[in-house]
This record gives structure tokens, C-alpha cells and sequence, in this order.
């Protein structure tokens, strides 16, 4: 009879939100970032990451793609250099929103799913310079470095979108595009390492 009496914080399924599942919006419970200033301080972070990776990539992109790149042999479906820059900032602002709708879920899962993010983000970070900066230095063997590079970075950006899909279905689908471009952009790398 006694147990018929237990508060009901703290049990499985109380009112107060401690418990939650895969899929659970964000809310109270332990660790839990429920306050609106924190949320939106969390997506200034990711974007932010976003906006370092997407910076430090131009900065090696910079210096070259008018020099060694601009007489490159290039991929017959390859677009105008111009596109890159608006495709590249949808898809690094889709990809932190992504990152922010995991983290403020604190679902089973979360954490492996934002270890999976970070893997890709920091992958995504290294092709640029490798591809870019170090065909002068090394050439062909730096773009078959980089083509391995951005290989690695698909199947990481694919298991950030199975790990992300269960959590939301909403960050799963914003992470599709990222990953289609990543997939097309390796045909391009393919080409030039093929071809230079």
C-alpha cells in the first residue's frame, strides 16, 4: 500500500519530464537546457562552428582556386566556381541547425549522434586545405589524399543522418543535402585526381 504513495517525482513517466525517450522535445529534466537564452546561445554555437569551418575552408580555397585550380582539368559537369559559395552556406547553416535540434533533445542517443557530427565537421575542415593548398606542394598525390579524405567524410556525414533520422526527423532530412553535395563533390575530386 505504502508504494501507492510515492511522490510522483522522480518515477518513470511523471508529469515533471525527467524521464524522456528518442524523439523528446526539449524540456525539463536532468541536464536538461530548457531556458530560451541557452537555446539560442547554443545555436550561435553551431552556427558558429559552422561559419569557422566554412572560413578557414575559404581562406585555403582563396589563394587558389584562381591559380592552379583556374588551369586545372576539371570535371565536364563540374559548376561555375560562383555556385559554391551560396550552396556551401545553405548547407553549413541546414548542418548547425541539424547539430542544435540533437543537442537541445537530450534523447538516448543524442551524445553518439553530436560525436558523429563533430567527426564530420572536423573531416569537412581538413579536405579544403589538402585539396586546395597542397596540389602545389605535392600534386596529384595531395588530391588523392583529399579524395580519401572526402570519401570518409560521405560515411561519416551518412552515419551522422542514420544516428540523427530516430532523434528528428527534422535534422535527419536537414543533414540530405549536405550529404548529396558531399557525395557530388567527390565525383569532382575523383576527376581532378584522375585528370592533374
Amino acid at each position: 500500500m505504502q508504494a501507492q504513495h510515492q511522490p510522483l517525482e522522480g518515477r518513470p513517466g511523471a508529469p515533471d519530464g525527467r524521464v524522456r525517450g528518442a524523439g523528446a522535445g526539449s524540456g525539463a529534466g536532468p541536464g536538461a537546457h530548457s531556458g530560451t537564452g541557452s537555446q539560442i546561445v547554443a545555436l550561435l554555437l553551431f552556427l558558429g562552428a559552422s561559419a569557422l569551418v566554412a572560413g578557414l575552408g575559404g581562406l585555403a580555397t582563396a589563394r587558389h582556386v584562381n591559380g592552379w585550380y583556374a588551369t586545372a582539368d576539371t570535371a565536364p559537369w563540374s559548376p561555375p566556381n560562383w555556385v559554391f559559395g551560396p550552396v556551401w552556406t545553405v548547407l553549413y547553416t541546414a548542418m548547425a541547425v541539424a547539430g542544435w535540434l540533437i543537442w537541445r533533445s537530450h534523447a538516448e542517443g543524442s551524445k553518439a549522434a553530436l560525436t558523429a557530427y563533430g567527426v564530420q565537421l572536423v573531416l569537412n575542415l581538413l579536405w579544403t586545405p589538402v585539396f586546395f593548398a597542397l596540389y602545389p606542394v605535392l600534386g596529384t598525390p595531395a588530391l588523392w589524399i583529399a579524395f580519401g579524405i572526402i570519401v570518409a567524410l560521405a560515411v561519416a556525414v551518412g552515419v551522422t543522418v542514420v544516428l540523427f533520422g530516430p532523434i528528428s526527423r527534422t535534422a535527419g532530412l536537414l543533414m540530405l543535402p549536405y550529404l548529396s553535395w558531399i557525395v557530388f563533390a567527390s565525383s569532382l575530386n575523383l576527376w581532378a585526381a584522375l585528370h592533374n
